[in-house]
């Protein structure tokens, strides 16, 4: 797959709209990796951490169909690990927000079983509303 770089997808709204909602520049990331070689939930995602960060950077808007940005556990292993110090956490909740705003919620509560809600911790719930809704 070939993926057209310009200076508009590079410096477009896209890439903008992260480093604002995320208080992150993209560009600092110098792909070393060390993000990726040290989450511990790497072996579940479909796009490793330091390729949604280039992705991102590139202007690639197909990077909010990525499994990665929901399975981001938040632990900030990859910020200790960082050596420019990006929070890559805080992109990841970028994205989340970008793809709510282009997709609509993920949770919907009108989905869940009463039996189910029943007997999910409450803690559950609201985190779930909170990472998977606007």
């Amino acid at each position: 797959m070939r993926t057209k770089i310009s200076l508009q997808t590079v410096r477009g709204e896209f890439v903008s709209r992260i480093e604002t909602i995320s208080g992150q520049s993209l560009l600092a990331c110098n792909q070393c990796g060390k993000c990726s070689a040290g989450c511990p939930v790497a072996f579940s995602m479909d796009v490793l951490p330091n390729q949604v960060i280039r992705m991102a950077q590139l202007g690639m808007e197909d990077v909010l169909q990525a499994q990665t940005i929901w399975t981001c556990a938040a632990c900030l292993t990859c910020v200790s690990r960082c050596p420019k110090g990006i929070d890559l956490p805080r992109v990841m909740e970028a994205l989340r927000q970008l793809y709510m705003e282009k997709y609509g919620n993920v949770l919907n509560p009108d989905q869940i079983a009463p039996e189910q809600a029943a007997e999910m911790p409450q803690l559950a719930i609201i985190g779930g509303f909170r990472k998977y809704s606007v």
